[in-house]
């Protein structure tokens, strides 16, 4: 294109050039005629005036030629810019789309392996329980070695009878004792199976070794032998938030830390089988039916529980209010006297003393709201429940008498600094709940007319939490259990014609009613994590205890007694 631009403007430049000489030549032809020679006048003559402009529309044709040239050049330039631009739009374009589609093939790749895993985990071995036949087995439980010691022999276990602590005139109540137990230890096995995507089949076992043979009852634990503390089995509706259980678990009284679910009881940390004075709770059998709302913000539950009596006071005549076990709950020796002769001597042989079961015939109904609620970070849960409870006897008369009474209670459990300090309180107030408390004073008392009367108690605990570190925990609790007087005629429960002349006096042989009228108990421990791992995990926990046992006064003043307990424990769990 360059080269044959080129040659026209030669071309043009040349005629140009000859047409200059041209017209110079004939300008000399003028001024000069005398010197020209005839070769030259002959070169002027042969250039015409119709040679000149047809030169002259040559050039101008050559020239509009190159104009043309150069515009259609200049247009084919902007033609190629233009494409080049296009070009470059459309590479970048390409060069995007290839960085998208290599970022893409990239994530693809990366989600290889999470892909893979996934399928070999599939088919691969559990290794988080035990699966047989669509089912998964969690085993679950712990060994431990613990050391009781107490100021004042309360002739128990691990587990403190508070109510039992001895006043000043027994024995006991001037007798250390110190014991080395591995009953607590227990073993469990959850079950868990579903047999769709919203719907989850659980069985759940968990026992002791705190049978009490003959003298087993189940005011608030059963002791039988073998001793259960959990047997039940659930089914719970994800789709639909439906939830329903049926054998024996933690009554609803129970403080929970999640909804209203098993497993998720708030139990202190104690190392006293009893917990402590002031938590409020069973372990019984019982039907329950629960719904969640709002994303499992709110629950609402009822149960219907295994009912039980613990009776006080003088029982009028032809009343009865027990059964013993002589009427099938398990055999055993009958609390009769038996007499045995070795070499002429006869030594007299006290049976076991019977144990009884109350009269019921309407189970507890407790009804239960649970709210729970992320606030800035701290999580609250927080509920309150009512309980129907309703107590029987026949009378002399051959007449049934019941009465049914109410209370009311609730609780909260707060993470005050997530992660390092949890807060709890829980209250139980009402008539006839004895049972429902640790230290286990009475549900009832008897008028003159052997009618039952409830006793009015509060049943209270404060407690906290410090989770010092991962490994270390460190807690403390308060609590209190107080009883109303309950006094009908010379009978009943803290009547103040009851005598208590005797309960400070060691060995007196003078009387000591001393009836209960509070318990409270100041306690405090921690638990150290000494290995946690493939292998299970070992803890070692220590407790101190101190508790003050206060009567209803009466003849004689209102006599007191109290207890300095230290627990240690160490303990094994295989399974976590």
């Amino acid at each position: 294109m360059h080269t044959k631009t080129s040659l026209f403007r030669g071309a043009a430049f040349g005629a140009m050039i000859a047409i200059g000489a041209g017209v110079s030549a004939q300008a000399a032809t003028v001024h000069h005629k005398k010197v020209v020679h005839k070769k030259a006048a002959h070169v002027a003559a042969a250039k015409t005036p119709s040679e000149l402009s047809a030169l002259r529309a040559e050039v101008r044709e050559l020239t509009a030629r190159l104009d043309a040239q150069a515009a259609t050049q200049a247009e084919t330039q902007a033609q190629v810019q233009q494409a080049n631009a296009a070009a470059q739009s459309a590479q970048a374009q390409v060069q995007t789309a290839q960085a998208q589609d290599a970022d893409a093939t990239a994530a693809i790749i990366q989600s290889i392996p999470v892909a893979v895993a996934a399928e070999i985990d599939k088919v691969k071995p559990k290794t988080d329980g035990i699966y047989f036949k669509g089912v998964k087995i969690t085993p679950g439980g712990f060994i431990e070695a613990a050391n009781v010691y107490r100021e004042h022999n309360t002739a128990n276990d691990i587990s403190t009878g508070l109510n039992t602590i001895p006043f000043p005139q027994t024995r006991q109540g001037h007798t250390e004792s110190d014991l080395f137990t591995p009953r607590q230890s227990r073993v469990s096995a959850l079950v868990e199976g579903k047999p769709t995507a919203d719907i989850t089949l659980s069985m759940y076992g968990e026992f002791d070794f705190q049978g009490a043979a003959q003298s087993a009852n189940s005011n608030e634990s059963n002791s039988y032998n073998p001793r259960i503390r959990h047997l039940y089995a659930s089914i719970d509706w994800a789709d639909t938030g439906w939830h329903f259980l049926a054998g024996q678990t933690w009554s609803l009284v129970t403080l929970n830390s999640k909804g209203i679910t098993p497993r998720n009881e708030v139990t202190p940390l104690t190392i006293d089988g009893q917990y402590t004075a002031g938590f409020d709770w069973t372990r019984q059998p019982q039907v329950r039916v629960t719904k969640d709302f709002l994303n499992k913000t709110i629950w609402i539950a009822a149960s219907a529980e295994n009912p039980q009596t613990t009776f006080t006071g003088t029982v009028p005549a032809g009343v009865i209010n027990t059964i013993n076990n002589g009427q099938g709950f398990f055999g055993g020796t009958t609390g009769t006297l038996a007499t045995t002769t070795s070499n002429g001597n006869v030594t007299a042989v006290s049976g076991v003393a019977t144990a009884t079961q109350s009269l019921n015939h309407v189970p507890d109904f407790v009804v239960k709201a649970a709210a729970e609620e992320d606030i800035a970070g701290h999580h609250v849960h927080a509920e309150v429940y009512g309980m129907a409870r309703t107590f029987s006897d026949q009378l002399a008369t051959m007449k049934t008498d019941s009465i049914t009474t109410g209370a009311f209670g609730g609780g909260i459990i707060a993470q005050v600094i997530p992660g390092w300090f949890d807060f709890q309180a829980s209250a139980l107030n009402g008539k006839g709940i004895g049972r429902y408390g640790s230290a286990q004073l009475p549900d009832v008392t008897f008028n003159t007319n052997g009618h039952i009367e409830p006793i009015e108690e509060t049943i209270a605990l404060l407690g906290g939490t410090v989770h010092a570190t991962k490994d270390l925990d460190v807690w403390v609790y308060g609590g209190e259990e107080h009883e109303s007087r309950a006094a009908y005629g010379t009978i009943g429960y803290g009547n103040p014609s009851f005598v208590n002349t005797g309960c400070g006096t060691e060995a007196s042989t003078l009387t000591c009613t001393g009836n209960t009228k509070m318990l409270e108990e100041l306690s405090g421990g921690f638990w150290q994590k000494l290995y946690s791992g493939p292998w299970g995990q070992a803890r070692i926990g220590l407790q101190y205890s101190y508790v003050d046992r206060v009567a209803f006064s009466g003849v004689g003043g209102a006599p007191t007694a109290h207890d300095n307990m230290i627990f240690t424990s160490f303990r094994y769990y295989p399974f976590q």
